[in-house]
């Protein structure tokens, strides 16, 4: 099974890089992520991983992009609620690839 190594330790992924056993999460993981760590607003780019995590902790599933939309824009305000804003943030997918920063599983629906 694949895996990433972060400071001397290992963590399983499946074959897409997702973490297998989401409990060993960490900002460390997370900054293993090279568009996470050349991101200039990781600020913001943090906010939606930490409503990521907080979002699957109460409803056991990670969203897919529309879900993920819809409520980050009830949570964090409209102008973050829209797919341009979070495009601009996670290019390579919302919904994807701020789950893969979070340790989250792949998003439902997601290919």
């Amino acid at each position: 099974m694949p895996a990433i190594e972060v400071n001397g330790k290992s963590y399983e992924t499946d074959e897409e890089g997702y973490l297998v056993n989401l409990a060993e999460w960490n900002e460390d993981v997370a900054n293993s992520s090279p568009r996470w760590r050349t991101w200039r607003c990781r600020a913001t780019t943090g906010e939606v991983v930490n409503f990521l995590r907080k979002y699957y902790d109460e409803y056991q599933i990670a969203p897919a992009v529309r879900v993920l939309t819809k409520a980050i824009g009830k949570t964090l305000g409209p102008e973050k609620g829209s797919s341009q804003y979070l495009y601009e943030l996670f290019p390579y997918g919302p919904a994807k690839q701020a789950c893969k920063i979070a340790g989250l599983p792949k998003p439902t629906g997601c290919v």
